[in-house]
């Protein structure tokens, strides 16, 4: 096998694919699409089936240390229907420490999009680790992340499988009680980050008209609830003109595709 240097440095020459005509490359590509959509609409039936996902009540009492002092599971939720809550590692005995956080779970909280949109939908998402509050917040400030962050006081990580390893558990509350409804971790942590991945692991979904989800639960028209991170206005009716534009969109897509 042949070698090539670079930089001074050795590189094994790879084995590459054929080299084609656009028009076979376009070709190829568009037998790929085919799996791809298949993936999307196995992605969608899995979402579907976790929104019929049982409940498991939340039935202790768990206390969390806060920017703003103690706070309990409802709390995290701000205010909100839905709350997602990270597992994340750092505090003593973690590589990095004291001045960083576990290195994967840092690069998991550089994955993490505005999170405006996500609380558009009525969900919220922490992060939750063992440090004190003082580090925490001297650490978000040294990587820059805006994620709310809470210190964990009690048996909450072992309860919820997050104890030894990272994890994202997604919670409902109903007036005061809180039930646990879908939980991800290992390499299911890893397509974490973007407002689709986390609406898609709770019970109520993107809450959009085309999904299949259980009578009675919330949804409204895909794209029209969309918005700029600093406009959102709770329970405002969709910009006109974004509607104008978007269903125009959509009648090209469906033209298109048909």
């Amino acid at each position: 096998m042949q070698t090539s240097s670079e930089n001074g440095r050795k590189r094994i020459a790879m084995k590459t694919p054929p080299i084609v005509s656009p028009q076979e490359w376009a070709a190829a590509r568009e037998q790929l699409l085919v799996k791809e959509k298949e993936l999307t609409r196995a992605r969608d039936a899995l979402a579907a089936e976790r929104r019929r996902m049982p409940w498991q009540p939340v039935e202790k009492a768990y206390a969390f240390d806060g920017p703003a002092g103690k706070a309990s599971l409802v709390d995290l939720f701000d205010g909100r229907r839905q709350l997602i809550v990270y597992r994340a590692f750092f505090e003593p005995g973690v590589h990095g420490w004291p001045e960083h956080a576990c290195i994967g779970c840092s690069l998991g909280a550089d994955q993490v999009s505005n999170l405006v949109h996500l609380n558009a939908r009525d969900t919220t998402l922490v992060y939750a680790s063992r440090a004190p509050q003082a580090d925490i917040a001297r650490l978000k400030a040294r990587m820059g992340w805006e994620i709310p962050w809470y210190t964990i006081t009690d048996s909450f990580d072992a309860d919820f499988g997050v104890d030894e390893w990272h994890g994202h558990n997604a919670f409902i509350r109903e007036g005061e009680r809180v039930f646990r409804t879908y939980f991800i971790n290992g390499r299911g942590d890893e397509a974490m980050g973007t407002l689709w991945s986390y609406l898609d692991m709770t019970a109520l979904g993107r809450q959009e008209e085309w999904e299949d989800s259980p009578e009675g639960y919330p949804q409204t028209r895909p794209y029209k609830w969309w918005n700029w991170n600093e406009s959102y206005i709770p329970d405002a009716a969709p910009d006109p003109k974004w509607v104008e534009v978007s269903d125009a969109g959509e009648a090209a897509f469906r033209k298109r595709d048909s």
